[in-house]
């Protein structure tokens, strides 16, 4: 099992989702912890850590670590804006 840390500008950006929307990302949020690589996600290219997690019109972006087993949710973002990353 993986420890979740969010940064402050991703707390802030879950903060703002539209309350049906909310609910969703926080699952998937939860689950990145037992599986950090769920069915459907993507790593970024041109960025070492990164990887993006979709959830309806949503996007999380969060990096990996495996040694120190830790999950950074970096960005959550309507899919229209994750890519001016």
């Amino acid at each position: 099992m993986y420890k979740l840390t969010i940064k402050k500008s991703a707390f802030k950006e879950i903060n703002s989702l539209p309350k049906k929307v909310l609910s969703n990302v926080v699952e998937v949020i939860d689950n990145l912890a037992e599986n950090p690589r769920p069915e459907g996600c993507t790593k970024l290219k041109g960025k070492e850590k990164l990887w993006r997690v979709r959830t309806g019109d949503y996007r999380i972006v969060y990096s990996i670590d495996d040694k120190i087993e830790i999950v950074e949710i970096n960005r959550v973002r309507h899919r229209k804006d994750v890519d001016s990353l």
